[in-house]
Order: structure tokens, then C-alpha cells, then sequence
């Protein structure tokens, strides 16, 4: 049942078309035209709609911008509809719209459902609306890489769940391989970064730094160089304070403040603000009394010993020299240890750090053999069951003799450590598994099968493609196919099973052929004609819908270049026939 639709594109400014709409409507749609014009139109169009690069060479000189549209009926249900309303799209009575606008300048915007979007968004949807083919995908099938993924497509969950254990199981192995390899091979160095460290810690804790004890010392220093001129300032002082007991005639500052203290006693009775101030004198007289007493403990306990001052300064040329290579200060010296002890706890544990990747490796490495051995029986069993698929088709396709098989090898590595075990045999692996997987065509009885790129003409090629893509409509259905030219190097009998093929898909999908065939344009349930026009200086192009015998005429025109040839019509007359008898 096809759940999405595309039902109408409408392109404005874009390269060579002007205001276009085409119309698509489910079933079997040919697209034909002369050379080039309907690619333009159809495949450039829906690319942009489904997310493609936007290149701003598709705007029409002198035009603003290139607009695209389209009108998608949509299942409220499904996939397609639920992440646009995700996005905050709304459905308008079961279509879907949406919207590509791409400007002059290169900048490109979309819409979906009335909201703008990021142009991902629509990179998202294509997934579930449509699927794109052309003469390009034809040459990414000759490429091993691509057959294991439409093998790998092909086989769902057989081949995906173990695929997802062993992706991460990579994933896994990496990381350690990586981290034991930059253990291993950084190992000198490693080892003299821990003597660097070994010595300092070991010089430091020799000295045993005290915080802050650089300061102190300092400060002691300077005391004790500068003892006999304090001491001889705080006797001086004293003296000045508490008098001179061997000069009993001097007069010091505690007497004479006294003496002032004793005037205004006398008389404070009489005025409270000189009681303050007598109070005040009084205080000032207790606070002399303090200093001189200070001043006379200073000067006594003074120590001027010239063996203290040399022991200080030893200790501070001691802390001088950790200053000079860990730190400004004592403060940095010791963070500088505490740093330095912790690297070196790991730089002493990698050794056991080697030892457990090695093990995490070997295990990983086990691990990644049972996992690829189970990627190598889903994929040997899936690939039987799809060249027996793609085989039948072919013989739909005007390949009756036609044989399609799959090579799946895997390469031995003479160092086992650079392989893992897969069937007791040490193998190359990757990020996908141990298999090389190659799909070989044998187009002939006898003939020995070959890589579809040696063994396949390009007419073959364009057939094996088609066959492919049928097989897969029917295990991983999308509602939508668009072939670009699909059945080139096709002609005769081969074009006309072709058709017939791509009539047989549209029963289940909506499927957008452009074509130069009218083998095959001839089974369409609609036939679309883009034709240009040019005034002169700007060419145009529109979009015809062809029926009756404006249908006669284009098939005539495909088949002789002549639209009024009485031989191509009939011919055309009888394609049309056969074409109806023949579905």
C-alpha cells in the first residue's frame, strides 16, 4: 500500500524552467522531453525538495531566488508525517506541504507543513518518501562497498543487530589499541619524565619546605642583620619615654606628662570639659607606661647572635634554590609536589594500565572474530536468497540466461596481530566486518561469473540496477522510486520488459521515470512532455500531460523524430497496445 504520494511539484526560476508545475499522481509516471529538459526538471527539482545540495547556478540569471514546492499525500500514521509534526508541521487535510526556496546569493531555506525547518529535516523525510536512481547510482553499485551495504540493506536485522555489536566492539577496540600503542611507544619517555619528577620530589622532601616559611625567614633576616641599630633606637626610645636611670637630671615623657595630669586634678572639678581632657591625659600617661615597658623588653631580648643570622640564611638560600626550579615561592614549590606526586602514581601504574588494555584488547579482539564469523553466515545466507531474487528479475528484464551471485572472501594477514581469528584463520577486518563482498553476473550460459563492472554491459548494468531496486520494493519498500534514465544502453525487446518491470513496481509504488524510451514510456499510466521554448534570449520550459493522441504524437516523435510519420504511428499505435495487454 503506498502511504505517501508526491502529487505535484511547482518550480519557479529555476535554471531553464519558468513557473512549471508538474502534476504526478500515483501508478507508473514517464517523463520524456528532449535531451536533458526533463532531468532538469524532475530529478533537480525533487532533489532539492528531499534535502539535495542546493547550487545557486539553478537560479535564472536575473531572478531573485528558484522556488520549489511540493504536495505530498501523506498517512496520518506514518513515519513521514509523525517527525513532521514532530517538527511542528501541520497536515492540511492529509497532504503534506513543503518547500525549498533557494536565493541568488546561495542561501537556502524550508518549509514543511507551514514551518520553517532546517533543510535536514527534509534530508530526514527522504528516507521514508523516496528514493532516487540514476546513471551515477549505477556506478556506486560497481563499487564493493556499496554491494555490502544493498546486501547488508537486503538482509535486515540478520546482518544489522550483529552489526551493531560489532560496531561498537570496534569502536571499543580501537580506543584501547590506540591508548596501549601511545603507552608502549612512549615508554622512554614515560620513564624519564618519572626520574625528572623522582628528583624534584626527592630534593624537595630533603629541604621539607614549611608553608609560608620563606616569608618568616625573610623577616628574620632582616632583624637579625640590622640588630645593633634596633636596639640601639629602642633603648633611645625608652629613654625618651621612662627617663635614663644614669642621668637622674634628664627629663623624659612620663614625667612631664604626669606633671600635666597633676595640674588639671587640681582643678577639673570646676569645668567637665578639662575633666575629659585630664581624663585623657591620664590614658595617654598608661600608654606611655606600655610602649616604654615594650621598648625595654625589645631591647633586651634582641638577639644579635651571628650564628643565628648564618644559620637563617643558609636555610633561606636552601628554599632559594626549589624557588629557582619549581616555583615562584614556597607555595608553588608545594603544589608543584603535590602535582608531581600524582603524575608520577601514574606514570608508576601505566605498567599495570599496559597490562590491563592488553588483556581488554586480546579479549575485544575474540570478541570481534565470534561477531564477524556471525556477520559472514547472514550475510552468506542473505546473499543467496537476493541473487536468487535479483536473478528472477533479470530473467524479467529480457535476461532469461542471466546468473547473479555474490563473492563473499575474507583476506588473510600473515601477522595475526594484525588480523583478528575468524573460522581459526587470522583475517583483515574493518569497521563493517572481515567480509569483501563483490556481486558477479554471469550474463550468459557457460560464462564464468565476473564483478557486474567487468562482466556487464552498460544496457546489462541499467538492468541489474532496476533488478536490484525491485528486490528491494519488495523487502524495504519506500512509496515513492524516481529513475534518472535507468534504461540507458537499453533498446528492443530489453526496453520493452523493461517497461513492464517498472509498470509491475508502480502496482505497489508510485514510480517517476525520465526516459528517452518510448518502449518503456509507453507503459506509464501517465506521460509527461517538457518542452522548451525560447524567444530569443531566455529559454523557457513547461510541462505537458500527453494523452489520446497527443500521446500518439510523442511516442511517434521518440520512435522516428517524426510526429507525423505514418509508419511511427503506427508503431506508436501498437507500443500503446501491447503495452495495455502486457501489464
Amino acid at each position: 500500500m503506498v502511504v505517501s504520494v508526491l502529487e505535484e511539484m511547482r518550480i519557479r526560476s529555476l535554471g531553464v524552467i519558468d513557473d512549471a508545475v508538474v502534476e504526478l499522481s500515483p501508478g507508473f509516471t514517464a517523463v520524456t522531453g528532449e535531451t536533458g529538459a526533463g532531468k532538469t526538471m524532475v530529478v533537480t527539482s525533487l532533489g532539492l525538495l528531499l534535502g539535495g545540495r542546493a547550487d545557486p547556478a539553478l537560479v535564472r540569471v536575473g531572478a531573485k531566488a528558484a522556488v520549489v514546492e511540493g504536495r505530498i499525500a501523506v498517512d496520518g500514521r506514518s513515519p513521514v508525517a509523525v517527525r513532521a509534526e514532530e517538527a511542528g508541521a501541520e497536515l492540511d487535510d492529509g497532504t503534506l506541504l513543503i518547500s525549498r526556496t533557494l536565493s541568488a546569493e546561495g542561501r537556502s531555506r524550508a518549509h514543511v507543513g507551514g514551518r520553517s525547518v532546517p533543510v535536514g529535516l527534509l534530508a530526514e523525510l527522504a528516507d521514508d518518501l523516496a528514493a532516487v536512481h540514476g546513471q551515477t547510482d549505477q556506478q556506486g553499485l560497481l563499487r564493493p562497498a556499496r554491494q555490502r551495504q544493498a546486501l547488508d540493506r537486503y538482509a535486515g536485522d540478520a546482518v544489522a543487530v550483529p552489526l551493531a555489536k560489532y560496531t561498537d566492539a570496534y569502536r571499543r577496540l580501537r580506543a584501547a589499541s590506540a591508548e596501549l600503542a601511545e603507552l608502549t611507544t612512549r615508554a622512554r619517555e614515560r620513564a624519564q619524565e618519572a626520574d625528572l619528577l623522582r628528583f624534584g620530589l626527592d630534593e624537595i622532601a630533603a629541604t621539607e619546605p614549611l608553608p609560608g616559611e620563606d616569608l618568616e625567614l625573610a623577616a628574620e633576616a632582616e632583624r637579625l642583620g640590622h640588630a645593633e641599630a634596633l636596639a640601639s633606637a629602642a633603648t633611645v626610645a625608652h629613654a625618651a619615654l621612662a627617663g635614663d636611670p644614669e642621668d637622674p637630671e634628664g627629663v623624659d615623657a612620663r614625667t612631664l606628662v604626669a606633671g600635666a595630669g597633676r595640674a588639671l586634678e587640681a582643678v577639673r572639678s570646676h569645668d567637665p570639659a578639662l575633666a575629659a581632657l585630664a581624663d585623657r591625659i591620664g590614658e595617654l600617661g598608661i600608654l606611655l607606661g606600655d610602649v616604654a615597658g615594650e621598648l625595654a623588653g625589645y631591647a633586651s631580648g634582641l638577639d644579635a647572635d651571628p650564628r643565628r643570622l648564618a644559620a637563617v640564611e643558609e636555610r633561606r638560600a636552601a628554599l632559594t634554590h626549589l624557588t629557582r626550579k619549581y616555583g615562584q615561592d614556597i607555595a608553588e614549590v608545594l603544589a608543584w609536589a603535590e602535582t608531581g606526586a600524582a603524575r608520577l602514581g601514574e606514570l608508576d601504574g601505566d605498567d599495570d594500565r599496559i597490562g590491563e588494555l592488553t588483556a581488554e584488547r586480546d579479549a575485544l579482539r575474540a570478541e570481534l572474530g565470534g561477531l564477524a564469523q556471525l556477520l559472514t553466515d547472514a550475510r552468506t545466507e542473505a546473499a543467496k536468497r537476493f541473487a536468487e531474487a535479483v536473478t528472477a528479475e533479470l530473467a524479467s528484464l529480457a535476461m532469461p540466461h542471466a546468473r547473479v551471485t555474490f563473492a563473499i572472501r575474507q583476506n588473510e594477514v600473515a601477522d595475526a596481530d594484525a588480523g583478528i581469528d575468524v573460522g581459526g584463520r587470522a583475517v583483515a577486518y574493518g569497521p563493517h566486518g572481515a567480509d569483501d563482498v563483490e556481486l558477479l553476473l554471469a550474463s550468459h550460459p557457460g560464462a564464468q561469473p565476473r564483478p557486474i563492472g567487468k562482466g556487464a554491459s552498460g544496457g546489462e548494468l541499467s538492468r541489474v540496477m532496476l533488478a536490484v531496486e525491485v528486490v528491494f520494493a519488495g523487502s524495504d519498500p519506500v512509496p515513492t522510486y524516481l529513475f534518472d534514465e535507468v534504461d540507458a544502453g537499453v533498446g528492443g525487446k530489453a526496453a520493452v520488459e523493461v517497461g513492464r518491470r517498472l509498470a509491475r513496481l508502480a502496482q505497489t509504488a508510485q514510480v517517476v521515470v525520465v526516459t528517452h524510451l518510448p518502449q518503456v514510456a509507453a507503459f506509464a499510466d501517465r506521460h509527461l512532455v517538457v518542452e522548451k521554448t525560447h524567444d530569443g534570449a531566455v529559454t523557457r520550459s513547461g510541462v505537458q500531460a500527453m494523452e489520446g493522441e497527443a500521446r500518439v504524437r510523442e511516442l511517434s516523435r521518440m520512435l522516428a523524430g517524426q510526429e507525423d510519420s505514418q509508419l511511427a504511428r503506427a508503431h506508436a499505435e501498437e507500443l500503446l497496445e501491447a503495452a495495455r495487454a502486457g501489464r
